[in-house]
């Protein structure tokens, strides 16, 4: 019954996301779409490693950087096809995850942060210094769009099709694996690591596994910003756009992939709505962060349909116990 449930509800949502489109007629409204299926992939790709197994990352915008900039190279300076470079740079970050994540995923808690953040700094100063390939900090440009069977995707709307069918391909990845076998293995490895190990669950090898595949993700996302956009630039790939990512996960939902699409179009939307703020970006994120965790830990997934529950409760003059 759950099953049919879940099935259910993201067929509707798959629903709502191809008429979309039809209900916006200006073309900056699709293009923000756009940025947000782009941001839900890699707040899902995040979600699992995080919300599911319980190990932070504050290096996630390197592994988005390294997808967009080996896609870029590939294509712009060595002519190779778009949809091979895409798969290059996918196999590519999440073997190197998979290398580094041993070492790595020995660590936890804020240990595990800083390794994280040491990697993700390391990426960007790559990007920063070897100017012949990158293009340094004035960026790489030429990246072709990416096309099928002669439809080059070059505007607005077809790039919204385009990420979103990668993007609810991913959900329907994560739905069907945080279900499984899986899946409950990684929550046991989130609720207690040492039990999960009494039960006969490989902590470690799963969590390397998770972590190369939320990396691969991520790197899937990075192609197809980059031949989306057709230019791209170390800026996009620092330190604050990895503390966003991690709010995105936080105030949507951990452990939760619709969640995930929350959190995501409202740190999408936040900065378009703020941009009187834009200075001042990462103290924003932070105290969003602060409020969601003192007044809905769950997330939004979580806390409005309690505090819609609670107004309904006092309304109807009974009380309602809190979440």
């Amino acid at each position: 019954m759950a099953v049919n449930r879940e099935i259910i509800k993201f067929l509707a949502m798959v629903v709502v996301i191809l008429v979309a489109p039809l209900l916006v007629h200006e073309g900056y409204l699709i293009n923000v779409m756009v940025f947000i299926g782009i941001h839900t992939m890699l707040a899902l790709a995040l979600n699992l490693l995080l919300g599911y197994a319980g190990q932070i990352s504050l290096g996630q915008a390197g592994f988005f950087g390294l997808g967009a900039y080996i896609s870029g190279i590939l294509t712009a300076t060595h002519g190779i096809n778009p949809w091979a470079a895409m798969a290059a740079a996918a196999l590519f970050v999440t073997f190197l995850a998979f290398i580094v994540g041993f070492p790595i995923l020995k660590l936890k808690g804020h240990y595990l942060a800083m390794a994280t953040l040491g990697l993700g700094i390391i990426i960007y100063i790559v990007f920063n210094e070897a100017v012949e390939q990158t293009g340094g900090p004035s960026g790489l440009s030429g990246i072709p769009n990416l096309q099928v069977a002669g439809i080059v995707f070059d505007t607005d709307l077809k790039n919204y099709y385009l990420i979103w069918a990668f993007t609810l391909a991913a959900m329907g990845l994560a739905l069907n694996l945080v279900h499984s076998r899986i899946g409950r293995a990684l929550r046991a490895i989130h609720d207690s690591e040492v039990a999960a190990r009494v039960m006969g669950v490989n902590a470690r090898l799963l969590k390397v596994q998770i972590f190369a595949l939320s990396a691969g993700l991520s790197a899937i996302a990075g192609s197809l910003y980059a031949h989306t956009m057709t230019f791209i630039a170390p800026a996009s790939f620092g330190f604050n756009f990895s503390v966003e990512l991690v709010t995105m996960v936080i105030i949507g939902g951990l452990a939760s992939i619709y969640g995930s699409l929350l959190g995501a179009a409202l740190l999408t939307l936040l900065p378009e709505m703020l941009r009187a703020f834009q200075d001042y970006d990462i103290i924003v994120y932070g105290l969003l962060l602060i409020v969601m965790t003192m007044f809905m830990p769950g997330g939004l997934v979580k806390g409005v349909p309690s505090a819609l529950s609670r107004i309904r409760g006092k309304l109807q003059g009974r009380p309602v116990p809190h979440a």
